[in-house]
């Protein structure tokens, strides 16, 4: 194990330092420092317990070998690390910067202690394995000749594909976008996952003979039926792209849009396409507005900080629920994933939070939006009530629809393929990640519903297993737990 009595000397959680605010907001690179020296971050893996019953596992849906790589960095086994860390995740530099890092909120040392620092362990070991040269090509031992359509290329279409062009096959990822990523690359600004890491990562699938084909609208570009014809089996992997709508009066006024109309543009901005204005804008941006942000997750954070360097004038975030407290809330007892109040680097960089209010309708002048209606509301016996006396009006010429998303798109491949759906509107698979038609299977969003990217990784891996027995009888790649059980937990 590391330092049995490493929790005891090193009790405090070191992360890296965030630039300072207003150097950040001058660029759009990552907000952190460089990275840590690998003395502070061998002190910080020492504090793992190696516990004889290691919740992290528990709290990480890919399964990884927490305690195993956390002592093989603070021994200084770098490359080691790097292996074992990989022989449960394909795309740790992902999943390090993007992850919530549930394996930390089940950290044993957490009970009375700051939790292992394991997200910052996972990140450092990959980008130190690419500095060192380490990731490099894994190239199968043997063609299958069977060939394989992946439909989707974010985090579960990269997963599944990967290994499945690593068991033998020949693989083909379809993109309806102009570059690969998925939500990664147009959803995921830049100050938080610079794209030159997807890039490499890339590099790497495309050396391995994974086949990649952007611009291509799979169920209108090329149809269902042909689909079928010319591959032996098919991944679903599209996530969940219909975003939830506001339905309110005023819904139809200009300048209120969905988040994922708003944060792509920015991305595609910093990734040099022709499309901003003589200030180098975009066609919807924050400059000189006031924005109000609907919706108080992640995807909120990252209209506020793309807002922020835009340069708004300012920047108020709603959500319907109340502020949850600073600690771990009561209602979420370890090793469950905490409720409690976070401050995301969006969050420092200015801006107003706004808890338990809801929006009534959106006011407007000559067709533009000027404002929005809201009140205070409260939860009595399981629905949000209003709570009276407290209507307020809000001005905003940008209003940033951030609530989440209802489901994958149906008309067009769907809907021409014939698959059934879940009591939510999600494909619906079964034990082996298969839908209702035969070969035809579904990983990520597009089954599971609105998840994490880790959970994405998970189910892309777990359906290539599943793939690779349906098209060989039987797989050597790992299969992580079934949809049955991932729905269970």
């Amino acid at each position: 194990m590391a330092d049995p009595q490493g929790f005891l000397k090193h009790t405090s959680r070191e992360l890296p330092a965030r630039r300072p605010v207003e150097l950040r907001l001058l660029d759009w690179k990552e907000v952190y420092e460089d990275k840590f020296s690998h003395e502070t971050l061998q002190k910080q893996a020492s504090r793992c317990m190696d516990c004889g019953i290691p919740f992290c596992h528990n709290g990480c849906p890919l399964g990884n070998l927490i305690p195993e790589w956390n002592d093989l960095v603070y021994k200084d086994s770098w490359r080691e690390g790097i292996d074992r860390l990989h022989a449960t995740n394909n795309f740790p530099e992902f999943t390090g910067r993007l992850c919530p890092a549930p394996c930390e909120a089940s950290c044993v040392l957490g009970i009375n202690q700051q939790p292992v620092t394991i997200k910052q362990v996972e990140v450092e070991l990959i980008e130190n394995a690419f500095d060192e040269g380490w990731v490099t090509p894994v190239y199968p031992t043997r063609l299958t000749g069977k060939k394989i359509a992946v439909v989707g290329s974010g985090p579960a279409g990269l997963a599944a594909a990967q290994q499945l062009t690593r068991a033998g096959h020949t693989v083909t990822v379809f993109e309806r976008d102009d570059r690969i990523g998925g939500l990664m690359r147009y959803g995921i600004p830049e100050f938080k996952m610079e794209k030159s890491v997807i890039d490499r990562r890339l590099a790497q699938m495309e050396a391995e003979g994974t086949i990649f084909k952007t611009g291509v609208n799979v169920g209108v570009d090329i149809t269902a039926e042909q689909l079928r014809e010319r591959f032996d089996a098919i991944v679903l992997a599209g996530g969940a792209t219909i975003a939830r709508d506001l339905p309110i009066p005023g819904r139809e006024l200009d300048g209120i849009h969905q988040a994922m109309e708003f944060l792509p543009l920015a991305n595609r901005v910093q990734l040099g396409d022709d499309i901003t204005d003589e200030e180098g804008l975009p066609p919807i941006h924050a400059k000189g507005k006031k924005v109000v942000i609907i919706g108080g997750g992640d995807t909120g954070a990252d209209c506020l900080g793309t807002s922020h360097r835009h340069g708004a004038e300012s920047v108020h975030q709603f959500e319907i629920m109340p502020r949850p407290p600073e600690e771990r809330a009561g209602s979420t007892p370890w090793p469950t994933y905490p409720l409690m109040y976070r401050v995301s680097s969006a969050h420092e960089e200015g801006g107003e939070r706004v808890f338990s209010v809801n929006t009534e309708r959106f006011v407007g002048k000559d067709g533009k939006v000027t404002g929005l209606e809201a009140h205070e509301v409260k939860m009595v016996n399981g629905r949000f009530e209003k709570v009276e006396g407290t209507d307020f009006t809000l001005e905003a010429d940008l209003v940033l629809l951030a609530m989440g998303f209802v489901g994958p798109q149906k008309p067009g491949l769907l809907t021409d393929l014939g698959v059934g759906y879940d009591g939510r509107g999600n494909v619906q698979r079964d034990k082996n990640w298969a839908t209702n038609i035969p070969g035809v299977f579904v990983a990520g969003d597009m089954g599971r519903g609105q998840s994490l990217i880790v959970w994405a990784i998970a189910e892309g891996r777990a359906a290539a297993a599943a793939v690779d027995k349906y098209l060989e009888g039987e797989t050597a790649l790992p299969a992580p737990i079934p949809p049955t059980a991932v729905a269970q937990r």
